[in-house]
């Protein structure tokens, strides 16, 4: 699949699941349930043990039923990992210019954090797909909207505080996509392995999206 139409699978899909947890231990199907509940788009973060690892089996396993990433990437050295791990995009929590030429090297969708106008645009310039606003709930929904004047090109995405209360509302206001973290991988029913939480959470999340795109 080209990047493009990779792009493409992530705007339609509207969210970016942020799979992240204290063990590696069942992550693989926690991403399948997700994907089950419509969320077919997910990034294991690197502060997973054995992140590449779990990449690797998840990309063996589920293949194209899920666009697999992977997130809160430092470096260089990290991203190229996860690419050859089978990553299709890599997301960071901050600007590093160096990650951003490393996933152009190698063709790959790639989400740099950005919090300033500034970095925003700096992060599209160096050549950014879709650019990561975290901490998004520290500025809320209103940063989005007042950002579609100057920058109208530049597609954003909010993370970190993203949920179901909002969701809408940061589409509304201009978000290309949503990064969700916790308020969809939610930590508990990860530990207690109960995907039917999981995969209702998913879908609650896609009827968010959908509303949030009603004009």
């Amino acid at each position: 699949m080209s990047r493009e139409k990779q792009l493409a699978r992530v705007l339609e899909c509207g969210i970016v699941a942020v799979v992240r947890a204290a063990t590696p231990t069942n992550l693989v199907d926690v991403i399948a349930a997700i994907a089950e509940g419509g969320v077919n788009v997910a990034e294991v973060t690197f502060t997973v043990p054995n992140a590449v690892d779990v990449i690797r089996a998840a990309k063996e396993q589920l293949g194209d039923r899920v666009l697999l990433g992977a997130g809160t990437v430092l470096d260089a050295e990290t991203a190229r990992a996860a690419i050859l791990a089978g990553a299709e995009f890599v997301v960071s929590p901050t600007l590093n210019l160096d990650v951003i030429k490393l996933c152009r090297r190698y063709d790959r969708l790639v989400f740099p954090g950005a919090f300033t106008p500034t970095e925003i645009l700096t992060a599209w310039e160096a050549g950014a797909d879709v650019v990561k606003v975290f901490p998004a709930d520290v500025v809320g929904p209103g940063f989005f909207r007042a950002m579609r004047g100057p920058l109208p090109q530049v597609r954003l995405m909010p993370t970190g505080g993203v949920d179901l209360n909002t969701a809408s509302e940061y589409l509304r206001a201009g978000a290309s996509c949503l990064g969700v973290g916790s308020q969809l991988v939610d930590p508990k029913a990860v530990a207690r392995q109960d995907y039917e939480y999981l995969r209702g959470l998913a879908w609650q999340y896609t009827q968010a999206v959908r509303m949030g795109r009603v004009e």
